[in-house]
């Protein structure tokens, strides 16, 4: 990052670490909850939290043939007596699922650039391009530009907008998959000088049988 970062007590911490340049990619992610408080001037967080808003959707390209193919043969992958399926319902099955996955992805596709639903989507602020989109979201050159760009492999999950004191501010919290977005984060601060940007991740631990470990706020500013 390019300055230090500061906790609550206005000391130095060290910078987060640049992502490699392999991605980190868990098959299922451990996910990070982290608060992000924005202020500056109402005008600014006004036309930020207008350009922050979006579907929270990334429009990748996806080959359903490939999908209908993986499912297939996952289906019949078990023995015979076990997987209580014909290689003819099989097929069948796998059409379905493709199917399926195909209303389910068109339908979220049509919500971007249409819908706000999302308060802080890294789509709409730090836009994956048309040329890595239609790679696929799990092409090893888009994952690449995903962890250097957005310093996560996954879409934010669960954003919720929180209450602020005023329109001077814009605060939301945000679970992003196995990193905080630093990379993100960074590029807006050069996007957007004149706003303070603080993000407070929340670290837990098997030890901590779900309560916080360790809490720290980083003010990008």
């Amino acid at each position: 990052m390019p300055d230090a970062l500061m906790d609550a007590a206005g000391l130095a911490l060290p910078a987060p670490a640049p992502p490699a340049a392999i991605p980190f990619v868990l098959p299922q992610p451990d996910w990070l909850q982290t608060t992000l408080t924005l202020t500056g001037p109402a005008d600014t967080v006004a036309a930020f939290r207008t350009a922050a808003a979006g579907a929270g959707v990334v429009p990748w390209a996806t080959d359903y043939d490939r999908l209908e193919e993986d499912w297939f043969h996952l289906l019949i992958a078990p023995p015979p007596q076990r997987r209580g399926l014909s290689l003819h319902g099989a097929r069948i099955l796998a059409r379905r699922l493709r199917e399926a996955a195909w209303a389910q992805h068109e339908e979220a596709v049509s919500r971007v650039g249409a819908s706000r639903a999302c308060p802080f989507d890294l789509h709409a602020l730090v836009p994956v391009p048309p040329e890595i989109l239609r790679l696929g979201d799990d092409h090893k050159q888009a994952l690449v530009w995903l962890w250097e760009n957005w310093g996560t492999t996954w879409p934010l999950r669960r954003v919720e907008a929180l209450p602020t004191p005023g329109e001077a501010t814009f605060r939301v919290r945000f679970w992003s998959a196995d990193w905080t977005p630093w990379p993100a984060l960074a590029r807006i601060r050069v996007r957007w000088p004149d706003l303070r940007l603080k993000a407070r991740p929340a670290y837990w631990s098997p030890e901590s049988h779900g309560s916080a470990l360790d809490q720290r706020a980083a003010q990008l500013r």
